[in-house]
C-alpha cells in the first residue's frame, strides 16, 4: 500500500478533515485551508489572478456572507480522492490523496 493511501478520513463540520495515512502520519486540514486551496479549475485561476495581482477584486462569491464557512458533506471519489461540500455553496474540487499530502499542514514538521 502507498504512503499516500489514507486508511480513514473523519470530517468535522466545523473544523476541519483529519486523515489516518497508511503510513502512521495523521494530518489535519482546516475547513478554511481546504475551501482556500480547493483544487478545482474556478479556485486555482483566482489564485493564480491573487498571485499575480495582490489587490485584485474577490468576486462576491468569495467574499465571506459572515456566516462561518463549514464543510456540509464529504464523499469519496473512487478511490483516489475526495470531494468536500462547503457551506458557501463550492463542491467542485476533487482532493486527490497525493494533493492533500502536497497541502498537508504539517509536511514541513515532518520532513
Amino acid at each position: 500500500m502507498s504512503p499516500d493511501q489514507p486508511l480513514h478520513l473523519e470530517l468535522d463540520r466545523t473544523t476541519g478533515l483529519t486523515v489516518h495515512w497508511s503510513d502512521g502520519r495523521h494530518s489535519f486540514y482546516p475547513v478554511k485551508l481546504l475551501r482556500r486551496l480547493s483544487p478545482s479549475a474556478d479556485a486555482r485561476a483566482l489564485r493564480e489572478s491573487l498571485a499575480e495581482n495582490p489587490l485584485a477584486v474577490l468576486p462576491a462569491s468569495a467574499v465571506s456572507s459572515g456566516e462561518p464557512l463549514t464543510a456540509e458533506g464529504a464523499e469519496m471519489v473512487g478511490n483516489y480522492a475526495v470531494r468536500i461540500r462547503f457551506s458557501d455553496g463550492h463542491d467542485t474540487g476533487l482532493y486527490s490523496w497525493s494533493y492533500l499530502r502536497e497541502i498537508d499542514p504539517q509536511r514541513d514538521a515532518v520532513e
